[in-house]
């Protein structure tokens, strides 16, 4: 087992690398002046190559990756040409945010997208069946940013139960484990869980009639094993899956929430990414985009090694 986990571990580290690298470029590729925000319209062109010698835009691309990804390693993000904080102090705390909202989100499309998955699966053709299909459908087809929206008119403006913006009371952006910010996460994190939703439940469904059509199901079933058991090993045999796609997920709520955590405006990392973008703050833009996507490659291989536990089927020497 340990051997397995070694070989993941060199397997992610040149994604990493490369991940590091796209990032670094694509973002220096993009056209624009990343200066453009700080600088006076009248700014003389010594003004601006003393900026562009100050955060190192004047030297040559490799060098300035090689010195961003060597800062990077010892935790220096940089400092946002916008704000003039620390990269990286905006960044975890986003990314902080963020994490709380896509984990609930991926826990509520687990547990509902699971439970649809298994009555589709179990009772196929039947009307739970096509009902938990419909609702699967609709959960992957609806434009999540529109949801939000009537979710915001219909249970804010209209019946007043839950507030529609910010991270907490009075727009506070700083998180504490009580109701009165739990409250400010329910709308956001139900928008964030339709899609997963849909997704883990039509995954879960064909591996439940994937697996009850097996000649082992029939098996058991013969010698005498009650429904729960069967229950059980058919759970068994589609955990490792329904697990890799629950990762999966995760992995694209902490990248993928740039509209919802607008329209909610939640101070998570695609709010951040919004206002970098408009910002053409390029060092807030290259340490979030890098955060998230190492998040993303850890979380693969978390998962990665997740199946292997789960799945002894999976060589592991």
């Amino acid at each position: 087992m340990l051997s397995y986990i070694f070989r993941r571990v060199v397997y992610a580290l040149p994604i990493m690398v490369g991940v590091a690298l796209l990032c670094f470029l694509l973002i220096h590729l993009a056209p624009g002046d990343p200066l453009v925000s700080i600088l006076p319209p009248d700014a003389s062109a010594d003004l601006q190559r003393q900026l562009m010698q100050l955060y190192g835009f004047d030297r040559p691309l490799f060098e300035q990756f090689a010195g961003w990804l060597w800062r990077a390693l010892h935790g220096d993000l940089g400092t946002s040409i916008a704000s003039g904080r620390p990269v990286a102090a905006e960044v975890f705390n986003a990314v902080g945010n963020t994490l709380r909202l896509a984990c609930l989100a991926t826990l509520l499309g687990f547990v509902v997208g699971a439970f649809l998955g298994f009555v589709g699966g179990y009772y196929r053709n039947s009307p739970m069946d096509r009902a938990a299909s419909l609702v699967s459908v609709v959960g992957v087809s609806v434009p999540h940013y529109w949801l939000g929206m009537v979710l915001v008119i219909i249970f804010s403006t209209q019946l007043m139960w839950l507030p529609p913006t910010g991270a907490g009371p009075g727009g506070s952006g700083e998180w504490v484990a009580d109701w009165a910010h739990f409250r400010h996460m329910i709308l956001p994190a139900v928008t964030m869980s339709v899609i997963p939703m849909g997704i883990i439940a039509r995954t879960v469904r064909a591996l439940v009639a994937e697996t009850l059509s097996q000649e082992f199901v029939v098996g058991l079933r013969a010698r005498g094993l009650n429904d729960l058991g069967v229950f059980l090993h058919v759970v068994k045999n589609c955990a490792p899956t329904a697990l890799a796609v629950m990762g999966l997920q995760l992995g694209y709520l902490l990248g993928g929430s740039i509209l919802i955590e607008t329209v909610f405006s939640w101070p998570g990392t695609g709010f951040l990414l919004n206002a970098a973008i408009f910002q053409r703050d390029l060092p807030l833009l290259q340490g979030t985009i890098l955060v998230l996507a190492l998040f993303f490659v850890v979380l693969n291989l978390v998962v990665d090694i997740l199946q292997g536990l789960f799945d002894p089927r999976i060589e592991r020497n």
